[in-house]
């Protein structure tokens, strides 16, 4: 069952990103997304691949999501309207998760029966929250905007995961849902069991997170970690892995919903994704000789700013 899908991951990835590249949406890129005086047709994906680049590299070293940076910045600091970048963020942060989900479903680092029941509800509420986000006006959510990414930089400096949290009972949701079960650690050749408490609370916040990761395109990953890791109790390597895993579930339900509106533009997406991802190649090599906590915090630096400058642009200041 676990091959199947991850072939099902794996096929379904390769011809949505096949159907996307053949969009016809190529003949009508230019000066629909963009916002400002008109440049030669190759300028703006070509400038948009080397900043992505270089954000895949930052990403992986300060152990964050691409999604999470790519629309504060992009939005910011580029001249695109705000409802293409959203649908070219969820791409982004759909594309590493194909990339990764089959193998982490491999070596048990996610969970089916952590991820699904969670992915439900997170992939219903992506739907209207992609909706909603393109039904207010772009002022709203420029502000809505700007002050997530200023919760979401101080998330990240102020919440500690747990390697291991002490799971003492489950409780009754996640028994019933079978919120359980063990992996190998490769590290020490250990087999960690794990199984989760405060389920309820935990589902009940994943309305918020899907809604939110379909409103902003943002992805979820910054979210999903800390939740499953210190609110349901699982082991922080599931966690990470089952988070990337929900993001090939819970961005592709709010992916079809911009795609549909006609929000994707293959000359923004195809550069944005390519550059990440081959970013988050080089970053992998760098990380050996880096020190994370120096970049993490400058990306906390970069989301306040990101954050404060789209509050600022959505007030018209």
């Amino acid at each position: 069952m676990l091959n199947n899908w991850c072939k099902f991951l794996s096929v379904n990835g390769i011809f949505f990103l096949l159907w996307l590249v053949s969009s016809p949406a190529w003949a009508t890129a230019e000066g629909v997304a963009i916002e400002g005086p008109q440049r030669p047709w190759w300028f703006w994906p070509l400038i948009l691949f080397f900043f992505c680049f270089v954000l895949g590299i930052i990403a992986v070293l300060a152990g964050v999501g691409g999604g999470v940076l790519y629309v504060p910045l992009v939005s910011g600091f580029f001249p695109f309207h705000l409802d293409f970048v959203r649908g070219t963020g969820l791409l982004v942060a759909l594309a590493g998760a194909l990339a990764a989900g089959p193998g982490l479903l491999k070596r048990n680092f996610a969970n089916l029966r952590l991820a699904l029941p969670v992915a439900l509800i997170a992939s219903s509420c992506a739907i209207v929250g992609a909706l909603v986000g393109l039904a207010l006006p772009t002022n709203i959510i420029q502000i809505a905007l700007g002050a997530t990414i200023i919760f979401i930089a101080l998330l990240i400096t102020f919440s500690k995961n747990v390697e291991r949290p002490v799971v003492e009972k489950q409780d009754g949701i996640g028994g019933a849902l079978k919120m359980a079960g063990a992996y190998l650690e490769p590290s020490t050749g250990e087999l960690i069991e794990w199984k989760t408490h405060r389920t309820l609370p935990g589902l009940l916040l994943f309305i918020v997170i899907g809604f939110m990761a379909g409103m902003f395109g943002l992805g979820a990953g910054w979210a999903n970690v800390p939740v499953l890791n210190l609110l349901m109790g699982a082991p922080l390597k599931l966690s990470v892995g089952t988070s990337k895993f929900l993001l090939s579930i819970t961005d592709t339900s709010a992916a079809w919903i911009y795609l549909n509106q006609g929000c994707v533009i293959p000359l923004m997406a195809v550069p944005s994704i390519v550059g990440l991802m081959l970013g988050s190649f080089v970053g992998v090599r760098i990380l050996a000789v880096a020190k994370p906590k120096v970049i993490r915090y400058i990306v906390i630096s970069v989301l306040l700013f990101a954050g404060i400058k789209a509050l600022l642009k959505g007030l018209g200041i």
